[in-house]
């Protein structure tokens, strides 16, 4: 690798040990011995990229020859969702592989410093070299990573926690400002490309780290290699040469459904007044700025990611590695009013997920792949896990995706949970149950219940909740919540219905204990 990167290097044995004893198992050394080389991890994911934002998966209009590339030779879950859809708690979910009230984390929270199994150190354990670039979300922990390089925060305070990625543009540009373009980390205005060549922008950046990685990894063990690109999450700074490209497009304008008219649409103001706004009604001009903008930086990762494939082809390893790619939560981008994320709504909940298998697995399944069963960000750690040959802890909730891959159908989830504490606004906390065509949501704060239709309504333009002909279904669809949430107890379900909470509760009794 560069020697001038920055690194944060935590250094620790490849196997794990209690007293100095080793705690790999005796049975994963005797498979080394006998076997080939265990696959590859090539564990591929940006932030705030919705679902429907894919050329494979619909989007027309959208530039992601890569990620297409892949679903094409993989298989692409078109009903792939985040069950916390906002940064921590969403990738609290990838570490652990399980469900939002098992691991303890219900709204946005920073993530704790151990859980008792985590996908890097379980990997690391195991035997593998595990290496993560780019946006983690946990600066000050480690979690089983062996090594990490972060692009994280991008603009903090003078004298606060500097990642990798801003320690390396100040050291090698103290001529330049890294926060030239004035956008904020929330930031939704548009018109704004990056000031600076393509090669100091951090979407570059991560992607060049991780491919210093697969040209100096010199060792014989496997790896798992995360690379986590931190756009198209704001602010929306692409190259100008992608904005220009979005400028001769015909871009598609929010989707608003009448219901929020007055739930959401009662704010009308300003994206460039506004720009961190999570509601309102914004003049379309700067709302197709913004969504050009975003557009611009989704094609942006996915050329980058391209550069992370060759350099992974060039290696000479892509047939014996399982690539997969997701997001941790999508961005509403004007739907219903609505902008960032936290939401039950697809555009913030739904997200891409594709998995690409190596000739070494020898799975004889059908590439290109469209699979329509319910997948979640808990079913990542079990589908490496699955891959690897490592035993999945049995208080993991996700299951692998390769079961799917294969036909394996019978024994997959019917119904998906999702959640998300209070923020933004008191209104805004709900528990949400879906079945790929229905989708339920209660608000805990206010009482408020909506029923969408996906099937005939995708974009959930129709809320059946307020039309009497539907009440049965209404009906039916509160009582299997009321029975997914009673194990929580009365702060949740009392005389048997759902409760109207007096406060928002942002933590299971799972939460790790300090």
């Amino acid at each position: 690798m560069d020697g001038n990167v920055s690194r944060r290097r935590f250094v620790k044995g490849i196997v794990g040990t209690t007293a100095g004893l080793s705690v790999w198992p005796m049975w994963t050394l005797a498979r080394q011995r006998s076997q080939p080389k265990r696959p590859n991890i090539l564990f591929l994911m940006d932030d705030q990229h919705r679902g429907d934002c894919i050329g494979a998966a619909g989007a027309t209009w959208l530039q992601t020859p890569n990620l297409d590339r892949l679903a094409n030779e993989g298989a692409l879950f078109v009903k792939a969702y985040s069950s916390l859809p906002s940064c921590l708690p969403a990738r609290t979910s990838l570490l652990t592989g399980k469900s939002p009230w098992h691991h303890g984390m219900l709204g946005y929270r920073p993530i704790p410093p151990r859980f008792t199994h985590e996908k890097p150190r379980m990997f690391s354990e195991a035997g593998y070299r595990t290496h993560g670039v780019g946006k983690m979300h946990f600066a000050s922990h480690d979690h089983g990573y062996q090594s990490i390089v972060l692009e994280e925060a991008w603009r903090l305070p003078a004298g606060k926690f500097k990642c990798d990625y801003r320690q390396w543009f100040e050291k090698h540009h103290p001529d330049k400002n890294v926060d030239a373009t004035g956008l904020g980390y929330t930031d939704h205005r548009g018109h704004r490309p990056f000031l600076y060549d393509d090669d100091l922008h951090p979407t570059n950046w991560t992607a060049e780290r991780g491919i210093d990685f697969l040209e100096t990894y010199a060792g014989d063990k496997p790896w798992l290699l995360k690379v986590s690109f931190k756009r198209p999450h704001p602010p929306f700074d692409p190259p100008k040469r992608w904005l220009q490209h979005y400028e001769r497009v015909e871009l598609p304008m929010p989707k608003v459904g009448q219901w929020a008219r007055g739930k959401t649409g009662a704010a009308v103001g300003s994206l460039e007044k506004s720009p961190n706004a999570t509601r309102g009604r914004f003049p379309d001009d700067e709302i197709r700025a913004s969504r050009q903008a975003y557009f611009a930086s989704i094609s942006h990762v996915d050329e980058q990611i391209g550069r992370v494939l060759k350099a992974l082809k060039k290696r000479g390893e892509f047939e014996n590695t399982l690539i997969l790619f997701t997001a941790d939560h999508g961005d509403m981008m004007g739907d219903h009013y609505l902008w960032r994320k936290c939401y039950a709504y697809e555009g913030a909940a739904h997200v891409p997920m594709i998995v690409r298998w190596p000739k070494s697995l020898g799975i004889e399944a059908r590439r290109g792949q469209i699979i329509k069963q319910l997948v979640e960000l808990r079913d990542v750690l079990p589908t490496f896990l699955d891959a690897a040959g490592i035993t999945r802890p049995a208080e993991l909730d996700g299951m692998s995706m390769l079961d799917l891959i294969q036909g394996r159908t019978q024994h997959w989830r019917k119904v998906l949970d999702l959640e998300h504490a209070q923020i933004y606004w008191k209104g805004n906390s709900w528990l949400a149950l879906t079945d790929g065509r229905y989708k339920y949501i209660y608000f805990t704060l206010t009482g408020e219940q909506q029923l969408f239709d996906l099937d005939t309504d995708p974009h959930e333009m129709n809320n059946l909740a307020d039309e009497a002909a539907h009440a049965e279904r209404v009906g039916h669809w509160r009582q299997r919540l009321v029975e997914h949430v009673s194990v929580r107890g009365p702060a949740w379900v009392k005389d048997g219905d759902l409760t109207v909470q007096k406060k928002a509760l942002y933590y299971s009794p799972h939460f790790p204990k300090k």
